[in-house]
């Protein structure tokens, strides 16, 4: 796979979700330090788009899910008419993503290996990412670039704050303030252990504010189970609340998370925001 030239133009394929659409940021970094010239175009879900759109340097194609499995593709093939690219990386092993890669006119397609080429992805991609296969998401990310011939890794995110956004988290949290960001719960699923107790939430948050004077920050989307979730951990701490939950979009989200002093939260969009803007990150796995 690997040639001396680098690409003329490249295409990457990752819709979702919030998190691995962060991991991706430094992959394009990577490339624009590296490669410059290399015209980069990037598909997208359209609730990422939202978060990663300003980036600077990077052609978006936005795919909405409402358009249907068959309708998406139809729309970027159109969108997509008269361009090649040199290369797909197609970053995404899902169903919709493989009918998406299909209307990408491209010389070469990259996929992940055999382990991760799930639901039939490796059907779509003449060419595998080279192993291992167990290793962190951003890891396996850059293996794509690996499979181009491009050993580089600038882990930088520096993603756009649109100016309204950081002056809606200016209004929301004032500058001054020190605390403590705590998303609680992920993504809604089907007997989630991945969510922590809203008990154990309370007790760092009371850590936090009597052991560092850091207030607490509650973050996250607008979920009945984020609700109650919110009201349960500021019914148990001593710490000053203050409730973000459904209040923010993501990149007002961005802009609110930056301020923080810490955050804490299970494997989740927030938690991997957070980490790209820079603040010290309690993951809890």
């Amino acid at each position: 796979m690997p040639s001396t030239d680098p690409p003329r133009s490249l295409c990457l394929l990752r819709l979702s979700a919030i998190g691995d659409v962060t991991h991706v940021v430094p992959v394009v970094r990577t490339l624009q330090a590296h490669w410059p010239q290399t015209a980069i175009t990037w598909i997208v879900g359209r609730t990422e788009h939202q978060l990663v759109g300003g980036l600077e340097g990077v052609r978006f194609r936005v795919v909405d899910k409402g358009d249907g499995l068959l309708g998406a593709p139809a729309q970027l093939r159109r969108a997509l008419a008269g361009e090649r690219f040199d290369v797909l990386l197609h970053m995404q092993a899902s169903w919709r993503a493989n009918l998406l890669a299909r209307a990408v006119p491209a010389e070469r397609r990259i996929g992940f290996d055999r382990p991760r080429a799930r639901n039939g992805q490796g059907l779509f991609c003449e060419r595998r990412i080279p192993g291992p296969h167990r290793v962190h998401v951003l890891d396996g990310f850059f293996q794509f670039l690996q499979a181009l011939g491009l050993e580089g890794r600038e882990l930088r995110w520096r993603i756009p704050v649109p100016a309204a956004a950081e002056q809606r988290a200016g209004e929301l949290l004032p500058a001054g303030r020190r605390f403590l960001a705590i998303s609680p719960c992920t993504s809604a699923r089907a007997r989630n252990f991945r969510n922590w107790s809203a008990q154990r939430y309370a007790a760092v948050a009371d850590h936090a504010y009597r052991a560092h004077g850091l207030e607490l920050v509650l973050t996250g989307g607008p979920t009945a189970l984020e609700r109650e979730f919110a009201e349960a951990i500021a019914a148990q701490t001593a710490a000053p609340v203050t409730d973000l939950i459904g209040a923010t979009s993501l990149p007002e989200l961005l802009a609110a998370l930056g301020r923080a002093s810490a955050f804490v939260g299970p494997d989740s969009g927030p938690l991997h925001m957070a980490n790209a803007a820079g603040v010290p990150v309690v993951g809890l796995y």
